[in-house]
């Protein structure tokens, strides 16, 4: 495995990767500053109701986010594309069932930047694979044709 990606493809997935690794290390060391910076009223320990199980979630949701940064990484290291192109559109539904929360009002608008951050990195994965393809089936110029 290599230090760096090889590909553009790859390098949008180990982008996306140390972003949700980051977010997820965040959530877990300073869980109410994830929750002000996506938009959702902070409450002290103090105000928080019986039975909220908030940072439970939170804690749950972080992890999950360590650990999916980790994989894309890693296959970004291991130039994996067919885990690139599994990740699509999967990333583009992420990105439309994050964005439909906000507009019918099960989150507040600051969540929408988490999922425009899905669908954009999608988007432009989605573009390096398509460029990345077109290339490779172009006829080599410098090959033995232009000899």
């Amino acid at each position: 495995m290599r230090l760096l990606p090889r590909s553009t493809s790859g390098w949008t997935m180990a982008v996306f990767g140390v972003l949700a690794a980051a977010t997820g290390v965040v959530g877990l060391i300073a869980p109410d500053a994830l929750l002000t910076v996506m938009g959702f009223t902070r409450a002290g320990d103090a105000r928080r109701a019986e039975g909220d199980h908030t940072l439970v979630f939170l804690t749950a949701s972080s992890m999950a986010a360590l650990n999916m940064g980790v994989y894309y990484v890693l296959a970004a290291l291991s130039d994996w594309r067919a885990f690139f192109r599994w990740t699509v559109p999967f990333r583009l539904l992420t990105c439309t069932v994050f964005t439909l929360a906000v507009l019918g009002g099960r989150a507040p608008s600051g969540f929408l930047g988490v999922g425009l951050w899905e669908g954009l990195g999608a988007l432009a994965t989605a573009a390096a694979l398509r460029h990345e393809k077109q290339r490779k089936a172009l006829p080599d110029a410098e090959g033995p044709a232009a000899a």
